[in-house]
């Protein structure tokens, strides 16, 4: 599965990033906790270069917080990366922003003359512009549940230490990952209308088999053991919620909506959708995915090509 979603405000956001790199000190890039692999652009580590990088795990309040613990002690053993876990719903360990930036930066020559210089990047709605306005203490970035809402490049004083440049959300051209598409339409980082939204519903209810199953079972009120079979589980759910058209047929859709608004408000308690142990395993198998594609468009050009040389 490859997704596409790349509109023009992205494009110009890549090209805002390059053209301001050199003005910045550390990069602070704001993921979601429940899905921190998912929720980072893999273009802005090639953008970013040798950059010290802050990585904040935002939604703590809504993540597994073992799984949490897990995620930041793998983003301590990366070079150059430090990692804090805040909410921006709450402002929990807010203040952890500003001082690891300058513990980024501790060896600098400049550290004591001046600010230290951030420049703030995520994918469209993992709370970049609350953590912003939470931290200015006004409302200097705009706020919403939509993906894809900030524009421009905007420079704000945080404190007397700590000046950020804050950037539209932006996605990558397409997902490698069909796992990764799944993450972020179940977490509602990308719009609903990319994938189908049973789909979406199947493949977190499939995880949440795994990992979570008594979630599910407490939240619906469901006896018993628990199917193993996601299709047949988001049937019973909207029998339970009472999502039923004519005749008692169950109404999917319904049933979907009720399930994707639990686990986005929170209601199916802290969850994570994916773990640190999960890492190789996605990241072996998208390389692979991306080598065919590479390979079958190589060979596309092969046959074009020969195509030209017999005319």
């Amino acid at each position: 599965m490859q997704i596409q979603w790349f509109p023009g405000h992205m494009n110009k956001t890549k090209h805002l990033i390059q053209e301001n790199l050199g003005k910045v000190d550390v990069i602070i890039e704001i993921l979601d906790s429940r899905v921190p692999v998912s929720s980072s652009n893999p273009m802005i580590t090639e953008l970013i270069g040798d950059k010290p990088r802050l990585v904040v795990l935002n939604k703590s309040d809504l993540s597994d917080p073992e799984v949490t613990t897990r995620w930041m002690e793998y983003y301590r053993g990366l070079d150059k990366t430090l990692p804090v876990q805040v909410s921006s719903k709450t402002f929990d360990n807010l203040d952890s922003i500003s001082k690891t930036c300058r513990e980024l930066c501790q060896d600098a020559k400049w550290i004591d003359r001046r600010e230290v210089r951030g420049m703030v990047v995520g994918i469209p709605n993992v709370g970049k512009s609350t953590i912003i306005n939470a931290l200015s203490g006004k409302k200097k970035a705009a706020v919403g549940n939509k993906p894809g809402l900030t524009r421009g490049l905007q420079r704000i004083n945080i404190t007397n230490s700590l000046q950020i440049y804050d950037t539209p959300g932006i996605l990558w051209p397409k997902f490698e990952d069909k796992t990764v598409g799944y993450n972020l339409a179940a977490v509602g980082s990308i719009k609903d209308t990319i994938l189908d939204l049973v789909d979406i519903a199947r493949e977190s209810l499939d995880y949440f088999i795994k990992r979570y199953p008594n979630r599910i079972k407490e939240r619906y009120n469901i006896e018993g053991e628990l199917s193993q079979d996601s299709y047949e589980l988001l049937n019973l759910i909207g029998k339970k919620r009472g999502c039923l058209q004519a005749k008692g047929v169950i109404d999917l859709d319904r049933a979907v909506a009720f399930f994707l608004k639990d686990l986005r408000d929170g209601k199916l308690g802290l969850i994570s959708l994916e773990e640190p142990e999960d890492m190789e395993e996605r990241l072996i198998a998208a390389a692979e995915a991306k080598a065919i594609r590479d390979e079958k468009l190589r060979l596309k050009e092969l046959r074009k090509s020969g195509k030209r040389k017999n005319r």
